[in-house]
């Protein structure tokens, strides 16, 4: 059984940096698709970034230059550096593995960009 807990949200002023961290376990992240995902309130869920098995990364056109997925595969976690945050990036994070058509979702941690 796949599981995915998400870390590191926080309330940030905008300009400023958060890491957020995912772990796996049931999976090895290095084989799957792994990405982060948010939704703002109101709004429908959206593709922040993702990386590949063979570490091939795709960025949202809003946070491409700031943002930066990453992944650790001795210790099975997948990473978000958010850098110069901006107050539209509000919203709740999630973490999502897949694999074929095996899709599994993590149960979100909170951002809030303001001042």
């Amino acid at each position: 059984q796949v599981q995915l807990v998400e870390s590191g949200g926080g309330s940030v002023q905008p300009g400023g940096s958060l890491k957020l961290s995912c772990a796996a376990a049931g999976i090895n992240v290095s084989r799957y698709i792994m990405g982060w995902y948010r939704q703002a309130p109101g709004k429908q869920r959206e593709l922040v970034a993702t990386i590949n098995s063979g570490g091939s990364t795709m960025y949202a056109d809003s946070v491409k230059g700031r943002f930066t997925i990453s992944r650790d595969n001795a210790k099975n976690m997948v990473y978000l550096q958010m850098n110069s945050l901006k107050p539209e990036a509000t919203a709740v994070y999630y973490c999502r593995s897949q694999l074929l058509l095996h899709l599994a979702w993590g149960p979100g941690t909170q951002v809030t960009v303001s001042s």
